[in-house]
């Protein structure tokens, strides 16, 4: 079956930057260009869908989200518009008493400076006493439990902290209920995931599907893939239900122990053999180098205005091993590095792994890069590195803390995209979904004006670093597929690529910026199928 669309505006993130018309057979994408050649290739029996002149993007590609995490959030409470303890105190206690066949309560979306820096226990005991409570942050690197909940996972006075995480401790030495980093990981989310089913995860992943079909986003890259994770996206892949197609990156923690780190790389490397697929492909590893500004967990060479920094949660010598390991084995690495001591390990570690192992295609990644040096942009950018960032985080509504916590010059070169791409380095786009909103178009307009999706009048943040619309969502698409390896199936509009496109209600390109945040998907397109469609009213 041939399909041709016909009279759009579409915007192809090639070289060929504008087209009109689509031909799609067999799911794949074999003209763009005029209207009449496209009828001409099309022949007479071509379904034919007239655009009337709407705009026409690829697929969004979420070049950093967390797909299953995404749709587990959306049923717990969302504290982000929370701007006090007694905001979220009440969010919570509200949501406890509408749902009393509830075990635990699980929440997420507050804020550092919100609750006042360390939240403790004591300030979930008042709004649930009786019941285990779990409040994620915003940026989903600590964990916030009351009283019972510290009960439920073991943690006491005598739990050890295990390297590259805390368990935070009042003056007495007992558990405050703030858990960060790795402890988090190790300490509190195996509990929770033991009570979490398999239909749990599946609901978690079509919620997610639904809200990706709705948004346009026809591809997402998942950090932080473990075997739970793994399991239900090859259930829906095997159901025919994965709409958005998935690159993953599996999650690689340190132990302390280099031959257990490298182990976890090969069993990797072995679900990369294993799920290679045009809908599900596990193509490297994710490390977590530090933490984040707002907690003070991410390593940066001079002090936050405690006086204090934070030491990596890898340091070179343990993370070089393990990136040339992969780097040999031919997957992927993508390293989580905030701030500039972290971005530099990254570096340097890629630097090693390419003296081990000599000239070959590799395209490793670092996340995030909120604060950079220039000297280590270029390193970045002459060793073919990816930059992956996320325009959502650098929102001036959730920045007070953020330049809070920095105080200093840092401040005004936060989130330097352009650095990036002056350097010549590839820049990719995505959301560090749920740890921000995953719709496409509001990082869209963060990334063309540095304004809040949130709160549209606050001041820019630093505007200078604000990208032209068509270049931020080349980002978005093209360079974040191009980023996983992609590129030949989705990412852009040309013949040969998958029929991955989204349809919208105006033209961004010529309406003004702010209705960015306004504007609507009304058709998601995957390989060729319509999976989305936005109803006449």
């Amino acid at each position: 079956m041939t399909d041709v669309y016909l009279g759009g505006k579409v915007f192809t993130a090639t070289s060929r930057r504008w087209a009109t018309a689509l031909v799609v057979q067999e799911g794949r994408l074999a003209y763009v260009g005029d209207d009449d050649t496209a009828r001409r290739l099309a022949g007479a029996g071509a379904g034919v869908t007239d655009l009337g002149g709407a705009t026409v993007l690829p697929g969004f590609v979420d070049g950093h989200a967390h797909v299953i995490n995404t749709g587990e959030s959306a049923q717990h409470v969302d504290l982000w518009g929370a701007s006090s303890l007694d905001d979220v105190q009440r969010a919570i206690a509200e949501f406890a008493a509408a749902n009393p066949e509830l075990p635990r309560i699980r929440a997420h979306g507050w804020r550092h400076d919100v609750v006042g820096g360390q939240p403790t226990r004591q300030m979930l005991d008042a709004a649930v006493p009786d019941r285990p409570v779990y409040a994620q942050a915003f940026d989903f690197h600590s964990v916030w439990l009351n009283s019972a909940a510290l009960a439920e996972v073991g943690i006491d006075r005598h739990t050890v902290s295990p390297p590259g995480g805390e368990v935070h401790r009042d003056a007495a030495g007992d558990p405050t209920g703030y858990v960060d980093e790795i402890a988090m990981h190790r300490l509190v989310y195996p509990v929770l995931d033991d009570f979490v089913t398999a239909d749990d995860r599946d609901q978690a992943l079509r919620q997610a599907l639904a809200g990706y079909r709705a948004s346009g986003v026809t591809a997402a890259t998942d950090m932080a893939l473990d075997a739970v994770d793994l399991a239900a996206f090859a259930r829906a892949e095997s159901a025919g239900e994965l709409t958005a197609r998935v690159a993953a990156y599996w999650f690689v923690a340190p132990t302390g122990d280099v031959e257990q780190n490298i182990e976890q790389v090969r069993e990797a490397a072995g679900h990369a053999q294993r799920h290679k697929s045009d809908r599900l492909r596990v193509v490297g590893i994710k490390v977590m180098i530090d933490g984040t500004i707002d907690g003070c967990t991410a390593a940066v060479s001079r002090p936050y205005v405690t006086g204090v920094g934070a030491e990596p949660i890898w340091s070179l010598e343990e993370l070089a091993p393990v990136v040339t390991e992969a780097d040999a084995l031919g997957i992927r690495v993508a390293m989580h590095a905030i701030g500039d001591e972290a971005v530099r390990i990254a570096v340097s570690a890629v630097e090693r792994a390419i003296a081990a192992n000599g000239p070959r295609e590799r395209r490793h990644r670092i996340e995030h890069l909120e604060i950079a040096e220039q000297a280590d942009v270029e390193r970045l950018a002459a060793l073919g590195i990816v930059a992956s960032m996320q325009p959502v985080h650098c929102d001036p509504a959730i920045q007070e803390n953020w330049r809070a916590m920095l105080g200093d010059d840092r401040v005004e070169r936060g989130y330097p995209w352009p650095y990036v791409t002056e350097a010549g380095g590839r820049l990719a786009f995505g959301t560090d979904s749920p740890t921000s909103p995953h719709p496409p178009l509001r990082n869209m307009f963060i990334a063309a004006t540095r304004r809040s999706a949130i709160d549209p009048s606050l001041p820019a943040n630093i505007p200078a670093f604000a990208l032209p619309l068509a270049d931020a969502i080349e980002h978005a698409t093209r360079d974040a597929a191009w980023a996983c390896g992609a590129e030949h199936l989705y990412g852009a509009l040309e013949a040969g690529r998958s029929a991955d496109f989204v349809v919208l209600d105006r033209d961004v390109f010529a309406r003004p910026v702010d209705e960015l945040l306004e504007a609507k998907v009304t058709r998601t397109v995957v390989g060729g199928v319509t999976v989305y469609e936005e109803k006449p009213l």
